[in-house]
Protein backbone atom coordinates (compact mmCIF):
# COMPACT_ATOMS: atom_id res chain seq x y z
CA UNK A 1 0.00 0.00 0.00
CA UNK A 2 1.45 3.51 -0.86
CA UNK A 3 1.63 5.91 1.74
CA UNK A 4 0.45 9.56 0.96
CA UNK A 5 2.68 11.88 2.09
CA UNK A 6 1.89 14.52 4.38
CA UNK A 7 0.40 18.17 3.24
CA UNK A 8 4.17 20.46 4.09
CA UNK A 9 3.07 22.97 7.33
CA UNK A 10 5.11 26.14 6.03
CA UNK A 11 6.29 28.72 7.97
CA UNK A 12 7.86 32.75 7.39
CA UNK A 13 9.86 34.55 9.26
CA UNK A 14 10.04 38.27 7.76
CA UNK A 15 10.72 41.69 8.72
CA UNK A 16 8.23 44.45 7.93
CA UNK A 17 9.60 47.77 7.75
CA UNK A 18 7.75 50.76 9.48
CA UNK A 19 7.79 54.62 9.49
CA UNK A 20 7.38 54.45 13.11
CA UNK A 21 9.70 51.44 14.03
CA UNK A 22 10.50 47.86 12.98
CA UNK A 23 7.79 45.33 13.34
CA UNK A 24 8.12 41.78 12.47
CA UNK A 25 6.12 38.57 12.63
CA UNK A 26 7.81 35.65 14.13
CA UNK A 27 9.03 32.08 12.78
CA UNK A 28 5.63 30.38 14.27
CA UNK A 29 3.10 33.14 13.50
CA UNK A 30 2.12 32.32 10.19
CA UNK A 31 2.50 28.41 10.26
CA UNK A 32 0.09 27.30 7.80
CA UNK A 33 -1.22 24.10 8.53
CA UNK A 34 -1.76 21.71 5.01
CA UNK A 35 -3.81 19.45 7.26
CA UNK A 36 -5.99 21.31 9.00
CA UNK A 37 -9.79 21.68 7.74
CA UNK A 38 -9.53 25.16 7.47
CA UNK A 39 -8.18 26.56 3.81
CA UNK A 40 -4.92 28.02 3.45
CA UNK A 41 -6.70 31.53 2.78
CA UNK A 42 -8.73 31.34 5.90
CA UNK A 43 -5.44 30.31 8.04
CA UNK A 44 -3.74 33.23 6.58
CA UNK A 45 -5.96 35.90 7.22
CA UNK A 46 -6.59 34.72 10.58
CA UNK A 47 -2.64 35.16 11.58
CA UNK A 48 -2.81 38.08 10.15
CA UNK A 49 -5.66 39.62 11.55
CA UNK A 50 -3.99 38.07 15.10
CA UNK A 51 -0.94 39.80 14.55
CA UNK A 52 -2.69 43.03 13.52
CA UNK A 53 -4.96 42.79 16.54
CA UNK A 54 -2.27 41.57 19.60
CA UNK A 55 0.14 44.83 17.87
CA UNK A 56 3.06 42.56 16.55
CA UNK A 57 2.40 43.87 13.39
CA UNK A 58 2.07 47.83 14.31
CA UNK A 59 -0.44 50.38 12.39
CA UNK A 60 1.53 51.94 9.29
CA UNK A 61 3.34 48.86 9.02
CA UNK A 62 4.40 47.88 5.16
CA UNK A 63 2.92 44.22 4.51
CA UNK A 64 5.12 42.07 1.97
CA UNK A 65 4.07 42.25 -1.38
CA UNK A 66 1.15 39.10 -2.84
CA UNK A 67 3.93 37.74 -4.74
CA UNK A 68 6.43 37.41 -2.13
CA UNK A 69 4.44 36.34 0.33
CA UNK A 70 3.16 33.51 -1.70
CA UNK A 71 6.97 32.90 -2.43
CA UNK A 72 8.24 32.90 1.13
CA UNK A 73 4.84 30.48 2.16
CA UNK A 74 4.87 28.02 -1.15
CA UNK A 75 1.26 28.45 -1.55
CA UNK A 76 -0.67 30.23 -4.58
CA UNK A 77 -0.43 33.86 -4.84
CA UNK A 78 -3.98 34.07 -4.87
CA UNK A 79 -4.71 32.83 -1.69
CA UNK A 80 -2.47 35.24 -0.48
CA UNK A 81 -4.53 38.29 -2.33
CA UNK A 82 -7.63 36.55 -1.09
CA UNK A 83 -6.39 37.50 2.67
CA UNK A 84 -5.05 40.81 1.55
CA UNK A 85 -8.37 41.30 0.22
CA UNK A 86 -10.66 40.41 3.11
CA UNK A 87 -8.12 42.47 5.65
CA UNK A 88 -8.97 45.25 3.52
CA UNK A 89 -12.39 45.25 3.03
CA UNK A 90 -12.81 44.94 6.73
CA UNK A 91 -10.25 47.55 7.19
CA UNK A 92 -7.56 45.91 8.63
CA UNK A 93 -5.41 46.93 5.85
CA UNK A 94 -5.03 50.17 3.29
CA UNK A 95 -3.83 50.21 0.28
CA UNK A 96 -1.18 52.94 -1.05
CA UNK A 97 -1.72 53.34 -4.73
CA UNK A 98 2.49 53.07 -6.18
CA UNK A 99 3.29 52.33 -2.51
CA UNK A 100 1.63 48.79 -1.27
CA UNK A 101 -0.19 47.67 1.36
CA UNK A 102 -0.34 49.01 4.76
CA UNK A 103 -1.54 47.99 8.24
CA UNK A 104 -4.61 50.47 8.98
CA UNK A 105 -4.01 53.38 11.46
CA UNK A 106 -7.50 52.85 13.18
CA UNK A 107 -8.10 49.65 13.36
CA UNK A 108 -11.57 48.11 13.16
CA UNK A 109 -11.22 45.72 16.55
CA UNK A 110 -9.69 49.07 18.65
CA UNK A 111 -13.15 49.22 20.44
CA UNK A 112 -12.66 46.19 21.72
CA UNK A 113 -9.30 46.51 23.29
CA UNK A 114 -10.52 48.20 26.98
CA UNK A 115 -8.23 48.27 29.74
CA UNK A 116 -8.89 45.05 32.06
CA UNK A 117 -11.02 45.76 34.65
CA UNK A 118 -11.38 44.02 38.18
CA UNK A 119 -13.63 41.15 38.38
CA UNK A 120 -16.43 41.61 40.20
CA UNK A 121 -17.99 38.47 42.52
CA UNK A 122 -20.40 36.26 40.42
CA UNK A 123 -23.83 37.16 42.21
CA UNK A 124 -22.41 41.20 41.85
CA UNK A 125 -22.91 40.41 37.91
CA UNK A 126 -25.48 38.41 37.35
CA UNK A 127 -28.11 40.66 39.48
CA UNK A 128 -26.51 44.14 38.73
CA UNK A 129 -28.70 46.91 36.88
CA UNK A 130 -31.68 43.93 37.15
CA UNK A 131 -34.88 44.43 37.99
CA UNK A 132 -36.73 43.07 41.13
CA UNK A 133 -38.07 40.29 39.01
CA UNK A 134 -35.04 40.47 36.77
CA UNK A 135 -33.40 39.16 40.09
CA UNK A 136 -35.69 36.52 41.27
CA UNK A 137 -35.10 35.11 37.47
CA UNK A 138 -31.55 34.61 37.67
CA UNK A 139 -31.11 33.79 41.20
CA UNK A 140 -33.81 30.96 40.45
CA UNK A 141 -32.35 27.68 39.68
CA UNK A 142 -35.00 25.44 39.53
CA UNK A 143 -35.76 25.95 35.64
CA UNK A 144 -32.08 24.49 34.60
CA UNK A 145 -32.12 21.99 37.61
CA UNK A 146 -31.67 18.83 34.71
CA UNK A 147 -29.58 19.38 32.07
CA UNK A 148 -27.17 16.16 31.64
CA UNK A 149 -28.71 12.76 30.54
CA UNK A 150 -31.38 11.05 32.62
CA UNK A 151 -30.53 8.70 35.45
CA UNK A 152 -32.89 6.74 37.76
CA UNK A 153 -34.40 7.72 39.42
CA UNK A 154 -34.93 11.29 37.81
CA UNK A 155 -38.40 11.70 37.95
CA UNK A 156 -40.73 13.31 34.80
CA UNK A 157 -38.87 11.55 32.37
CA UNK A 158 -40.79 9.28 29.78
CA UNK A 159 -39.54 6.59 28.54
CA UNK A 160 -38.39 8.34 24.78
CA UNK A 161 -36.60 5.02 23.56
CA UNK A 162 -39.98 3.67 23.11
CA UNK A 163 -41.08 6.51 20.95
CA UNK A 164 -42.45 5.92 17.21
CA UNK A 165 -39.65 7.74 15.80
CA UNK A 166 -40.12 5.96 12.36
CA UNK A 167 -43.95 7.25 12.51
CA UNK A 168 -43.05 10.67 13.54
CA UNK A 169 -40.39 11.12 11.05
CA UNK A 170 -42.78 9.99 8.02
CA UNK A 171 -45.17 12.69 8.56
CA UNK A 172 -42.83 15.24 9.57
CA UNK A 173 -41.10 14.12 6.35
CA UNK A 174 -44.41 14.15 4.74
CA UNK A 175 -45.43 17.96 5.19
CA UNK A 176 -41.76 19.47 4.16
CA UNK A 177 -42.07 17.24 0.97
CA UNK A 178 -45.26 19.21 0.04
CA UNK A 179 -43.44 22.30 0.52
CA UNK A 180 -46.10 23.73 3.20
CA UNK A 181 -45.97 27.57 2.47
CA UNK A 182 -49.30 27.49 4.25
CA UNK A 183 -47.65 26.66 7.82
CA UNK A 184 -44.58 28.74 7.30
CA UNK A 185 -45.76 32.20 7.91
CA UNK A 186 -46.52 33.84 11.04
CA UNK A 187 -50.16 32.47 12.19
CA UNK A 188 -53.04 32.64 14.99
CA UNK A 189 -51.13 33.00 18.34
CA UNK A 190 -53.99 30.78 19.79
CA UNK A 191 -52.07 27.85 17.28
CA UNK A 192 -52.76 25.78 14.45
CA UNK A 193 -56.71 25.13 14.18
CA UNK A 194 -56.88 21.57 13.13
CA UNK A 195 -54.34 20.93 16.09
CA UNK A 196 -56.57 22.79 18.64
CA UNK A 197 -59.75 20.68 17.04
CA UNK A 198 -57.71 17.72 17.86
CA UNK A 199 -56.90 18.25 21.67
CA UNK A 200 -60.36 19.44 22.32
CA UNK A 201 -61.74 15.84 21.32
CA UNK A 202 -58.87 14.11 22.78
CA UNK A 203 -59.23 15.75 26.02
CA UNK A 204 -62.97 15.85 26.01
CA UNK A 205 -62.96 11.99 25.73
CA UNK A 206 -59.59 11.14 27.98
CA UNK A 207 -60.19 13.92 30.28
CA UNK A 208 -63.84 14.64 30.82
CA UNK A 209 -62.90 18.49 29.49
CA UNK A 210 -65.88 20.77 28.40
CA UNK A 211 -64.41 23.11 26.02
CA UNK A 212 -64.78 24.33 22.22
CA UNK A 213 -61.72 24.01 20.11
CA UNK A 214 -61.87 28.01 20.62
CA UNK A 215 -61.18 28.07 24.41
CA UNK A 216 -57.68 26.35 23.39
CA UNK A 217 -54.47 27.97 23.82
CA UNK A 218 -51.11 26.20 22.39
CA UNK A 219 -48.50 26.79 24.39
CA UNK A 220 -44.55 25.68 24.54
CA UNK A 221 -45.26 23.75 27.61
CA UNK A 222 -47.06 24.16 30.81
CA UNK A 223 -44.58 26.31 32.29
CA UNK A 224 -45.77 28.80 29.55
CA UNK A 225 -49.02 28.11 30.42
CA UNK A 226 -48.60 28.92 34.22
CA UNK A 227 -46.42 31.92 33.42
CA UNK A 228 -49.86 33.40 31.06
CA UNK A 229 -51.81 32.82 33.71
CA UNK A 230 -50.05 34.61 36.54
CA UNK A 231 -49.55 37.81 34.13
CA UNK A 232 -52.81 38.08 33.16
CA UNK A 233 -54.78 36.82 36.19
CA UNK A 234 -52.58 37.94 39.60
CA UNK A 235 -50.63 41.30 40.60
CA UNK A 236 -47.63 41.84 42.38
CA UNK A 237 -48.14 41.01 46.02
CA UNK A 238 -51.23 39.23 45.30
CA UNK A 239 -51.57 35.69 46.99
CA UNK A 240 -52.05 32.26 45.73
CA UNK A 241 -52.66 28.84 47.09
CA UNK A 242 -50.11 26.40 46.66
CA UNK A 243 -49.96 23.22 47.58
CA UNK A 244 -46.91 22.09 49.76
CA UNK A 245 -45.45 19.75 49.06
CA UNK A 246 -45.84 20.70 45.61
CA UNK A 247 -44.62 21.99 41.81
CA UNK A 248 -41.63 23.88 42.25
CA UNK A 249 -42.05 25.22 38.50
CA UNK A 250 -45.03 26.58 39.56
CA UNK A 251 -43.57 28.30 42.76
CA UNK A 252 -40.78 29.35 40.81
CA UNK A 253 -43.38 30.94 38.01
CA UNK A 254 -45.19 32.81 41.18
CA UNK A 255 -42.33 34.58 42.90
CA UNK A 256 -41.02 35.75 39.69
CA UNK A 257 -44.23 38.00 39.12
CA UNK A 258 -44.12 38.91 42.53
CA UNK A 259 -47.02 36.96 43.75
CA UNK A 260 -47.01 35.46 47.37
CA UNK A 261 -47.35 31.51 47.62
CA UNK A 262 -49.65 30.61 50.56
CA UNK A 263 -48.10 26.96 51.27
CA UNK A 264 -51.26 24.86 52.07
CA UNK A 265 -51.32 21.35 53.25
CA UNK A 266 -51.83 18.40 51.87
CA UNK A 267 -53.64 15.15 53.06
CA UNK A 268 -54.61 12.04 51.81
CA UNK A 269 -57.80 13.45 50.38
CA UNK A 270 -55.92 16.34 48.29
CA UNK A 271 -55.63 20.51 49.25
CA UNK A 272 -57.20 21.11 52.34
CA UNK A 273 -59.32 23.64 51.41
CA UNK A 274 -60.14 24.52 54.90
CA UNK A 275 -56.79 25.34 56.01
CA UNK A 276 -56.17 27.07 52.62
CA UNK A 277 -59.42 29.82 53.58
CA UNK A 278 -57.77 30.04 56.85
CA UNK A 279 -53.89 31.14 56.17
CA UNK A 280 -54.42 33.21 53.27
CA UNK A 281 -58.34 34.28 52.87
CA UNK A 282 -57.42 36.41 49.96
CA UNK A 283 -56.00 34.45 47.75
CA UNK A 284 -56.18 35.59 43.90
CA UNK A 285 -55.58 32.04 42.74
CA UNK A 286 -55.54 28.49 43.79
CA UNK A 287 -52.86 26.22 41.89
CA UNK A 288 -53.72 22.49 42.16
CA UNK A 289 -52.61 18.80 40.40
CA UNK A 290 -56.17 17.02 41.64
CA UNK A 291 -55.60 14.18 39.55
CA UNK A 292 -52.24 12.87 40.60
CA UNK A 293 -50.71 15.49 42.99
CA UNK A 294 -47.54 16.43 42.64
CA UNK A 295 -44.96 14.82 44.31
CA UNK A 296 -47.03 12.79 46.87
CA UNK A 297 -49.47 11.39 43.91
CA UNK A 298 -52.55 11.66 46.29
CA UNK A 299 -56.22 11.65 44.12
CA UNK A 300 -58.09 14.92 45.21
CA UNK A 301 -61.71 13.46 46.57
CA UNK A 302 -64.29 14.45 45.00
CA UNK A 303 -65.86 16.27 48.40
CA UNK A 304 -62.49 18.60 48.17
CA UNK A 305 -63.08 19.32 44.45
CA UNK A 306 -66.14 20.66 45.17
CA UNK A 307 -65.19 22.12 47.93
CA UNK A 308 -62.57 24.29 45.83
CA UNK A 309 -64.81 25.03 43.14
CA UNK A 310 -67.33 26.29 45.39
CA UNK A 311 -64.42 28.60 47.11
CA UNK A 312 -63.44 29.86 43.99
CA UNK A 313 -67.17 30.62 43.05
CA UNK A 314 -68.12 32.67 46.22
CA UNK A 315 -64.35 33.97 46.29
CA UNK A 316 -65.00 35.01 42.78
CA UNK A 317 -61.15 33.88 42.41
CA UNK A 318 -59.53 31.36 39.95
CA UNK A 319 -58.04 27.96 39.80
CA UNK A 320 -55.27 26.65 37.53
CA UNK A 321 -55.25 23.15 37.34
CA UNK A 322 -52.43 21.63 35.73
CA UNK A 323 -53.37 17.78 34.46
CA UNK A 324 -49.50 17.02 34.06
CA UNK A 325 -49.47 12.97 33.63
CA UNK A 326 -53.41 11.60 34.30
CA UNK A 327 -52.93 9.35 31.43
CA UNK A 328 -51.07 6.62 33.40
CA UNK A 329 -53.46 5.31 35.85
CA UNK A 330 -53.20 1.94 36.39
CA UNK A 331 -55.70 0.44 39.04
CA UNK A 332 -58.47 2.25 36.76
CA UNK A 333 -59.66 4.56 33.98
CA UNK A 334 -58.11 8.18 34.19
CA UNK A 335 -59.72 10.09 36.81
CA UNK A 336 -62.10 13.26 35.53
CA UNK A 337 -60.92 16.60 35.51
CA UNK A 338 -61.87 19.18 37.63
CA UNK A 339 -62.70 21.31 34.94
CA UNK A 340 -65.60 19.32 33.78
CA UNK A 341 -67.00 20.05 37.27
CA UNK A 342 -66.60 23.60 36.83
CA UNK A 343 -70.43 25.74 36.50
CA UNK A 344 -68.87 28.84 36.97
CA UNK A 345 -66.01 29.18 34.51
CA UNK A 346 -63.67 29.64 37.16
CA UNK A 347 -60.95 26.67 36.23
CA UNK A 348 -58.30 27.20 33.95
CA UNK A 349 -57.14 23.81 32.67
CA UNK A 350 -53.47 22.76 31.44
CA UNK A 351 -51.94 20.25 30.25
CA UNK A 352 -48.54 19.05 27.96
CA UNK A 353 -47.03 16.65 25.68
CA UNK A 354 -43.99 16.36 27.36
CA UNK A 355 -44.83 13.52 29.79
CA UNK A 356 -47.15 11.19 26.26
CA UNK A 357 -44.59 12.17 23.67
CA UNK A 358 -40.78 13.52 24.65
CA UNK A 359 -39.96 17.00 26.81
CA UNK A 360 -38.52 18.65 23.84
CA UNK A 361 -41.29 18.85 21.47
CA UNK A 362 -42.41 22.39 24.22
CA UNK A 363 -45.67 21.59 22.56
CA UNK A 364 -48.63 21.93 25.49
CA UNK A 365 -52.31 23.53 25.48
CA UNK A 366 -54.48 25.65 28.11
CA UNK A 367 -58.21 25.72 28.28
CA UNK A 368 -59.51 28.52 29.30
CA UNK A 369 -63.33 29.98 30.33
CA UNK A 370 -64.65 31.81 27.05
CA UNK A 371 -64.59 34.84 28.76
CA UNK A 372 -60.85 35.16 29.12
CA UNK A 373 -60.15 33.86 25.41
CA UNK A 374 -59.08 36.91 23.96
CA UNK A 375 -56.79 38.16 26.59
CA UNK A 376 -54.89 34.83 26.59
CA UNK A 377 -54.58 34.97 22.82
CA UNK A 378 -53.48 38.25 23.32
CA UNK A 379 -50.53 37.69 25.68
CA UNK A 380 -49.77 34.62 23.71
CA UNK A 381 -48.98 37.00 20.41
CA UNK A 382 -46.49 39.21 23.07
CA UNK A 383 -44.54 36.53 24.88
CA UNK A 384 -43.66 34.67 21.78
CA UNK A 385 -46.69 35.28 19.17
CA UNK A 386 -46.78 32.05 18.16
CA UNK A 387 -45.65 27.88 18.94
CA UNK A 388 -43.82 26.22 15.92
CA UNK A 389 -46.64 25.66 13.56
CA UNK A 390 -45.09 22.00 11.35
CA UNK A 391 -44.93 20.35 14.28
CA UNK A 392 -48.17 21.61 15.53
CA UNK A 393 -49.32 20.47 12.11
CA UNK A 394 -47.61 16.69 12.84
CA UNK A 395 -49.12 16.54 16.29
CA UNK A 396 -52.42 17.33 14.81
CA UNK A 397 -52.29 14.60 12.58
CA UNK A 398 -50.65 12.46 15.13
CA UNK A 399 -53.72 13.07 17.56
CA UNK A 400 -56.61 12.81 14.38
CA UNK A 401 -55.46 9.54 13.38
CA UNK A 402 -55.18 8.01 16.87
CA UNK A 403 -51.27 7.56 17.51
CA UNK A 404 -51.64 9.61 21.02
CA UNK A 405 -54.26 7.27 22.32
CA UNK A 406 -52.54 3.71 21.28
CA UNK A 407 -48.67 5.33 22.05
CA UNK A 408 -50.85 5.81 25.25
CA UNK A 409 -51.83 2.78 25.62
CA UNK A 410 -48.31 0.77 25.36
CA UNK A 411 -46.44 3.60 27.57
CA UNK A 412 -49.39 2.77 30.31
CA UNK A 413 -48.41 -1.16 30.01
CA UNK A 414 -44.80 -0.35 30.14
CA UNK A 415 -44.85 1.92 33.14
CA UNK A 416 -47.01 -0.76 35.29
CA UNK A 417 -44.49 -3.36 34.72
CA UNK A 418 -41.59 -1.25 35.28
CA UNK A 419 -43.48 0.38 38.56
CA UNK A 420 -44.31 -3.26 39.42
CA UNK A 421 -40.89 -4.18 39.38
CA UNK A 422 -39.50 -1.05 41.23
CA UNK A 423 -42.08 -2.29 44.34
CA UNK A 424 -40.99 -5.86 44.05
CA UNK A 425 -36.71 -4.22 44.28
CA UNK A 426 -37.83 -2.19 46.97
CA UNK A 427 -39.71 -4.85 48.76
CA UNK A 428 -36.34 -7.20 48.60
CA UNK A 429 -33.52 -4.96 48.56
CA UNK A 430 -34.98 -2.36 51.45
CA UNK A 431 -37.58 -4.18 53.36
CA UNK A 432 -39.14 -1.62 55.87
CA UNK A 433 -36.15 0.75 55.21
CA UNK A 434 -38.90 2.77 52.74
CA UNK A 435 -42.63 2.85 52.35
CA UNK A 436 -44.54 3.29 49.37
CA UNK A 437 -48.25 3.83 49.85
CA UNK A 438 -49.82 5.56 46.56
CA UNK A 439 -48.51 4.11 43.51
CA UNK A 440 -52.11 3.54 41.57
CA UNK A 441 -50.98 6.43 38.48
CA UNK A 442 -47.90 8.54 37.54
CA UNK A 443 -44.74 8.09 36.63
CA UNK A 444 -42.55 8.61 40.06
CA UNK A 445 -43.52 7.14 43.29
CA UNK A 446 -42.73 8.66 46.79
CA UNK A 447 -40.66 6.44 48.57
CA UNK A 448 -41.56 7.55 52.62
CA UNK A 449 -38.50 6.90 54.89
CA UNK A 450 -38.86 5.80 58.55
CA UNK A 451 -38.98 9.01 61.13
CA UNK A 452 -35.61 10.67 61.86
CA UNK A 453 -34.04 9.82 58.04
CA UNK A 454 -32.96 12.99 56.58
CA UNK A 455 -34.02 12.93 53.31
CA UNK A 456 -31.85 15.45 52.00
CA UNK A 457 -28.95 13.27 53.78
CA UNK A 458 -30.18 10.36 51.92
CA UNK A 459 -30.60 11.84 48.50
CA UNK A 460 -27.60 13.72 48.74
CA UNK A 461 -25.26 10.55 49.03
CA UNK A 462 -27.19 8.83 46.71
CA UNK A 463 -26.33 11.38 43.78
CA UNK A 464 -22.51 11.28 44.74
CA UNK A 465 -23.41 7.69 43.74
CA UNK A 466 -24.74 8.20 40.92
CA UNK A 467 -28.71 7.83 41.53
CA UNK A 468 -30.91 10.33 41.94
CA UNK A 469 -33.29 10.32 44.27
CA UNK A 470 -34.87 13.88 45.02
CA UNK A 471 -35.92 14.54 48.73
CA UNK A 472 -39.64 15.25 48.92
CA UNK A 473 -38.15 18.04 51.29
CA UNK A 474 -37.40 20.06 48.53
CA UNK A 475 -40.58 20.56 47.34
CA UNK A 476 -41.94 21.30 50.82
CA UNK A 477 -42.43 25.55 51.41
CA UNK A 478 -43.14 24.23 55.42
CA UNK A 479 -39.95 22.79 57.38
CA UNK A 480 -41.02 19.73 58.66
CA UNK A 481 -43.02 16.25 58.45
CA UNK A 482 -41.68 13.01 57.25
CA UNK A 483 -38.48 12.75 54.60
CA UNK A 484 -39.11 10.58 51.56
CA UNK A 485 -37.66 10.26 48.19
CA UNK A 486 -39.21 10.62 44.99
CA UNK A 487 -38.31 7.30 42.67
CA UNK A 488 -39.21 7.94 38.84
CA UNK A 489 -39.50 4.91 36.77
CA UNK A 490 -40.90 5.17 33.64
CA UNK A 491 -37.82 5.82 31.73
CA UNK A 492 -35.82 2.84 33.13
CA UNK A 493 -35.05 -0.53 32.12
CA UNK A 494 -35.62 -2.85 34.84
CA UNK A 495 -31.77 -3.32 35.13
CA UNK A 496 -31.09 0.04 35.32
CA UNK A 497 -33.86 0.14 37.95
CA UNK A 498 -32.38 -3.02 40.13
CA UNK A 499 -28.66 -1.01 39.83
CA UNK A 500 -30.42 2.27 41.68
CA UNK A 501 -32.07 0.41 43.95
CA UNK A 502 -29.05 -1.45 45.06
CA UNK A 503 -27.22 1.74 45.50
CA UNK A 504 -29.84 3.15 47.78
CA UNK A 505 -29.97 0.50 49.84
CA UNK A 506 -26.47 1.06 50.72
CA UNK A 507 -27.39 4.61 51.46
CA UNK A 508 -30.25 3.92 53.42
CA UNK A 509 -29.39 0.67 55.55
Amino acid sequence: MKRSKARPTHRATFSIGTRVSESSIGPAALALDGSSTDSMYRQLYDKLRAAILDGRLRAGAKLPSTRSLADELAIARNTVMGAYEQLLAEGYLEGKTGSGTYVAQTLPDAVLNVPAVRPVAARDRNLAHLSRRGQILATNRLGVRYIDPPRPFRPGVPAIDHFPFDLWSRLLAKYWRREPAGLLPYTDPAGYKPLRDAIAEYISAARAVRCEPDQIIVVSGAQQALDLATRLLLDPGDEVWMEDPGYNGARAAFLAAGVKPAAVPIDNTGLDVTTGEKLSPHARLAYVTPSHQYPTGVVMTLSRRLDLLRWAERKRTWILEDDYDSEYRYASRPVASLQGLDKSGTVIYCGTFSKVLFPSLRLGYIVVPASLVDAFRGAKAVVDRHCPTVEQAVLAEFIAEGHLARHIRRMRMLYLERKDALLEMIRCELGDAIEVRSHEAGMHVVGWLQKGKRDSVVSGRALELGVEAPALTSYREKPGGQGGLILGYAAYSEPQLRNAVTVLAKVIK
